[in-house]
């Protein structure tokens, strides 16, 4: 796993498509806006766990 620390208004770019970017930090809060293609899902952890799972 790679962990990087951005700030706000710092993105990463994945594989020349997916853009993720850290919007805001409120009380230890992080929001990240991420832009990727429509036919890639984009899911938060625990959707993805409870969809994997089932």
């Amino acid at each position: 796993m790679l962990v990087i620390g951005r700030k706000p208004g710092q993105y990463i770019v994945i594989n020349n498509s997916i853009t993720i970017k850290v919007v805001k930090t409120d009380k230890g809060e992080i929001r990240l806006a991420v832009n990727a293609p429509e036919d890639i899902k984009v899911l938060r952890g625990e959707i993805y766990t409870k969809t994997a799972s089932d």
